[in-house]
């Protein structure tokens, strides 16, 4: 892979992305950025994960002018959570540069406080479609001297259905405007959308086969539904995650686990659209910062959710195709590191299984828990008592190990627990016991 000096992006930019554990270019960054730098429109397809965003982020700062106060970079995004991460990458590589200023725009946010920040003569605007055309109404934003438009995440945009509104804010920026389009899939509609509002695009695609990484390990487990619970909390205690992001279908069944793994005293907490915007920015930061280290989601966090250390996506229940499922264990192996990515499956959902495996054209490691429902009625009791014995016997073992830190990534990788502990050195699952209790509850047990 060639370093990004190569490919133009100034040593001081350079340097910055050193500091954050990213030397080399990926793929997709090594062919898009020469475009971009060159001026030309581009059309990138590659999936999440690829490092995108560092692919028009760094040409962008590149070729911004600081002396001039009015907005020259506008980036849409299809949600709020991709906003909020693009504009930390932005602001990460800014901070030392006078005059550059960033600020994301999305649902949910005080709207004063957008207003107020735009009043300091922002540069990069970084938002969601229907809060940009608020800000458009009421003339606080205006696009008329946008050099650079970004459309990232383009086919989520058309899921949702802002295509609309996407082309409605594309009229309020100039035709001399240089357009970038990222996205996973390349569906007509947006198609469409490019030869209608690019200029002579390049066309970049990366990993055409859209397979999972060969860094993330593929596991298939068959269970019931009833049995779930168990055999998550026992694949976490096996597995000992550094972080992990579990998936259900619905909000109401991200509620329900992350009561249970609660009760269960694991350092958790749910993502799901019901949150209001300032939780859901909470839960992000807390997770970001290893406050957590289960985070139950449904698939609003499957797109644009970035975050350093994460090890292992849980599938609690199967993706319905084969894009939900990439998307999904895309959390994790990111920038190259190892990951792994559990689905469970219950005797009605292999058919959505083989779906998915002759789609991608892979093969799913396929293991068996023994949680059929007569093992589950002939060994209720003792398993019961054998896990509770083991939870005890595990506590005087690692008495020791930490249980309420906040580890610090860099590149990935913890300052301060990364030389100590590996993902696979920490205790089931960084829980939080009071022995105290725990015995007593052994003693009734008997």
């Amino acid at each position: 892979m060639p370093d990004f000096k190569s490919l133009g992006i100034s040593e001081s930019i350079v340097n910055k992305l050193r500091s954050y554990g990213v030397a080399a270019a990926t793929p997709i960054q090594e062919k898009a950025i020469p475009f971009i730098m060159g001026g030309k429109d581009v059309i990138a397809q590659a999936q999440t994960g690829t490092g995108k965003t560092f692919a028009f982020i760094l040409p962008i700062l590149e070729k911004i002018n600081p002396l001039d106060d009015h907005v020259q970079a506008l980036i849409v995004t299809p949600t709020r959570e991709l906003a909020l991460q693009i504009t930390d990458e932005f602001e990460k590589l800014t901070r030392d540069l006078a005059g550059v200023d960033v600020l994301a725009v999305y649902g949910g946010q005080d709207v004063d406080k957008q207003l107020k920040k735009l009043k300091k003569n922002v540069q990069i605007v970084v938002g969601t479609p229907g809060r940009l055309l608020d800000h458009i109404g009421r003339g606080t934003v205006q696009l008329s001297q946008v050099s650079f438009l970004v459309l990232d995440e383009a086919d989520q945009m058309l899921h949702i259905g802002f295509l609309n509104e996407v082309e409605d804010i594309i009229k309020e920026t100039p035709k001399t405007r240089q357009t970038m389009l990222f996205s996973a899939t390349m569906p007509e509609e947006i198609r469409t959308l490019a030869n209608k509002h690019m200029r002579k695009p390049e066309y970049i695609q990366v990993e055409k086969t859209q397979g999972p990484a060969d860094n993330v390990k593929l596991i298939a487990i068959h269970t019931i539904d009833r049995a779930k619970q168990g055999t998550l909390i026992q694949l976490v205690e096996t597995h000992r995650p550094y972080l992990a992001v579990i998936f259900c279908r619905t909000k109401r069944r991200v509620s329900k686990l992350y009561e249970v793994l609660k009760s269960h005293k694991f350092l958790c907490d749910e993502l799901h659209g019901d949150l209001s915007q300032s939780k859901r920015e909470q839960v992000m930061k807390r997770f970001r910062d290893g406050e957590i280290q289960l985070l139950i989601a449904t698939d609003v966090a499957a797109r644009g959710l970035d975050v350093e250390g994460v090890t292992h996506v849980f599938n609690y229940d199967i993706p319905q195709d084969a894009e939900s499922f990439i998307h999904r264990i895309g959390r994790t192996g990111r920038a190259g590191t190892k990951g792994v990515a559990i689905t469970f499956y219950s005797s009605d959902d292999r058919q959505t299984l083989d779906m998915i495996e002759k789609e991608l054209n892979i093969v799913i490691q396929k293991q068996n828990m023994g949680n059929t429902a007569s093992n589950e009625r002939s060994k209720k009791e003792p398993t019961k008592e054998k896990h509770n014995q083991k939870r005890i016997k595990g506590e005087k073992q690692t008495s020791g190990v930490r249980k309420e830190g906040k580890p610090k990534f860099s590149g990935g990788k913890s300052k301060t627990n990364q030389s100590k502990q590996t993902p696979s050195s920490q205790e089931g699952g960084r829980r939080q016991r009071n022995s105290n209790s725990t015995t007593a509850k052994r003693r009734r047990s008997k």
